[in-house]
């Protein structure tokens, strides 16, 4: 919390028992954004704050909180939720579902252009979330890599940041003669001060586009006037000049959505949603469990081939031969040895099957893997060697089969005597010497080009042996979904260790006056927990009467037992708010503790101040544990008659 600032400690101090601000996480000229836990419903939320000297402005504030509420509209799984947009002792906000992730912006700044399959993903994402937009006559007016937020785990797109996006058909907002947005991705009319509509957003899209898929921007000048002018009058690059290897359909769409010209752009969000649909590549990034499966079974297969070969050749002749001769041990020996090396190719498979399954995937997601694998490897076998054998590999299969050939005939005219040998056998061996060594480059080539071990895996794979060998991996294993990392902590829990942190930083003497802070701090911590178990069981049971599925003894007429079930619920629900009101004052109590730290390490509290505090902790403790020794009289209302 080093370096919290005044604006922090007072938005925090108006907002206490309703949200606990933990840190800011940026900051532009239309507002300043905090994440947030919400205490009533214990979620992390993004609280964006306009500054206060715009909120000072009425005109400002009350465009702010308009579209603000214009956006809160919007309910779509690739924009932001706004869950509530509201003003509170001066300060004016909304807040949003935080996502847990990073920006396109950093994710390009951090990593460069991205894969062009991830990138057509993402563009035909926001382009969904934009034609939903549009659907509502909403034009959003500054779509750019910082307002599209790439959710961990998933990777899914989402946009944010409405702020000054306007309505179609609503008089008195921004329209003809204002320019606003973000310069290096406006569209000619909107750097001009038109009208703008849905076309604006799509050009906005296609300099997206174009930079996720350079790290590039069409245009750049050293000033915002002149980056303007730029997109007004002149026609932007064509994608593949910068990024030659975009595939050709992409780089159409993106050029067309950065033409001039409104009318030549795609109509709406859905019109390019749907052709960014045809171009993308029916595939997603494997997850990382997944391509170390895939891995390990190209390794496998390589070495089972391997193997086979090796006990085809060798092991078998030997083993008949053990068998004619009757030689029972060496019998027995090579077919054991045949027996572990097979088998040990099979554990090493069934091995790699149970980590996955271990990682929460399945066979399907097994089997799916390897298809989109022997498609990827044909695809860079195709860009490698190109679609038809090349003059080398012609070449090369015309001396095997020429060289083979004349072998063959030298063997021949040997056996038939039809020449003497000292003649005959260096010819075969110069016709077989390179006929054998021009057969094994193209048939290594042959291999290469149709990935034999690529689909002899995905071949085995979906026989009956392969799902069975799958299943039998699983043996003992309970299926679980894909891991993500857990980041969710009760609102208790993360003030009560942003307090310990504060208190750590406290210089020593301040610590040894306050020494029971760090025990109020997990006291509170325990009793909102115990507060928020019992809020919980409490709305069980009052769902299980409200469906008649208590245990209660009713026995009397039916007005009696309407009676007796209302006065149920009415304890109940008293029992309920009472709770949920004992929650809210041991959470308020923390965030009151944390404030005061805060305001100590700002140079603005003093340790008095936090001994009150304390005091009036221990007093809310005390509450709560009268309350939970009362929960049995509470429970007794189910079986009253």
């Amino acid at each position: 919390m080093a370096g919290v600032t005044t604006e922090f400690i007072d938005l925090q101090a108006a907002l206490v028992g309703r949200y606990s601000l933990e840190r800011e996480l940026g900051r532009g000229g239309m507002g300043i954004v905090y994440l947030a836990h919400e205490v009533s419903l214990d979620r992390s939320v993004a609280l964006k704050l306009l500054p206060p000297a715009m909120a000072a402005e009425p005109r400002l504030r009350e465009r702010f909180l308009r579209e603000a509420r214009m956006a809160a509209r919007l309910s779509h799984p690739n924009i932001v939720p706004i869950h509530a947009v509201d003003e509170v002792d001066g300060f004016v906000f909304f807040a949003m579902a935080y996502v847990n992730g990073q920006t396109l912006g950093q994710r390009i700044r951090d990593r460069g252009p991205l894969p062009k399959a991830e990138a057509t993903r993402i563009l035909r994402e926001v382009a969904w979330a934009l034609a939903y937009a549009h659907s509502q006559g909403i034009v959003h007016r500054d779509i750019k890599p910082d307002n599209i937020l790439l959710e961990s785990g998933s990777g899914r797109a989402l946009v944010m940041d409405f702020g000054i996006a306007h309505m179609l058909d609503e008089p008195g907002m921004t329209g003809a003669g204002e320019v606003l947005g973000t310069a290096e991705f406006m569209s000619p009319e909107q750097a001009s001060g038109e009208m703008v509509d849905a076309r604006s957003d799509i050009y906005s899209l296609g300099v997206l586009g174009y930079h996720m898929l350079s790290a590039m921007l069409p245009f750049e000048a050293e000033t915002v006037r002149g980056l303007l002018a730029k997109h007004i009058t002149q026609p932007a690059p064509l994608v593949r000049t910068v990024a030659p290897e975009t595939p050709r359909q992409l780089a159409a769409i993106v050029d067309r959505c950065l033409r001039k010209d409104p009318e030549e752009r795609f109509a709406d969000g859905q019109s390019l949603a749907d052709e960014l649909g045809r171009a993308l590549e029916n595939r997603q990034e494997l997850p990382v469990q997944i391509r170390v499966f895939v891995k390990h079974n190209r390794e496998g297969f390589r070495a089972l081939n391997f193997t086979t070969l090796f006990v085809t050749l060798f092991i078998v002749p030997n083993l008949i031969a053990g068998m004619v001769s009757g030689s029972l041990t060496a019998y027995s020996l090579l077919f054991g040895i045949s027996a572990l090396l097979l088998g040990s190719r099979y554990v090493l498979l069934g091995s790699a099957a149970r980590r996955l399954l271990k990682a929460g995937y399945g066979y399907d997601d097994a089997v799916n893997a390897l298809k989109v694998d022997v498609e990827r490897r044909r695809e860079e076998i195709t860009f490698e060697f190109g679609a038809q054998p090349n003059r080398l590999e012609r070449i090369m299969r015309i001396v095997a089969y020429v060289g083979l050939g004349g072998a063959v005939l030298g063997l021949t005219g040997l056996i038939m005597g039809a020449a003497p040998a000292q003649v005959l056998g260096p010819l075969t061996a110069l016709t077989a010497i390179p006929g054998i060594g021009a057969g094994i480059i193209a048939a290594h080539r042959y291999e290469q080009r149709r990935d034999a071990v690529g689909v002899q895996r995905l071949k085995f794979w979906k026989r009956r042996f392969g799902e069975w060998l799958f299943r039998l991996a699983g043996t003992g294993l309970k299926r679980l979904p894909p891991s993500a990392s857990a980041t969710f902590r009760p609102t208790e829990l993360a003030i009560g260790m942003a307090a310990d942190r504060l208190f750590e930083e406290l210089p020593k003497e301040d610590r040894k006056h306050l020494s029971d802070l760090p025990q109020v701090v997990r006291q509170l911590e325990g009793d909102a927990q115990r507060m928020r178990q019992r809020v919980d069981e409490l709305n069980d049971l009052l769902a299980q009467v409200g469906r008649g599925e208590t245990s209660m003894t009713l026995q009397s007429a039916p007005a009696a037992v309407g009676a007796q079930r209302d006065n149920t619920v009415e304890r109940l629900q008293t029992a309920r708010d009472l709770a949920q009101q004992r929650l809210t004052d041991a959470v308020a109590a923390l965030e009151t503790i944390r404030l005061n730290l805060l305001r100590m390490q700002a140079g603005v509290g003093n340790i008095d101040g936090l001994t009150q505090d304390l005091d009036a902790a221990r007093g809310v403790a005390e509450e709560v544990e009268m309350l939970l020794a009362g929960r049995e009289e509470v429970e007794d209302a189910l079986t009253r008659k």
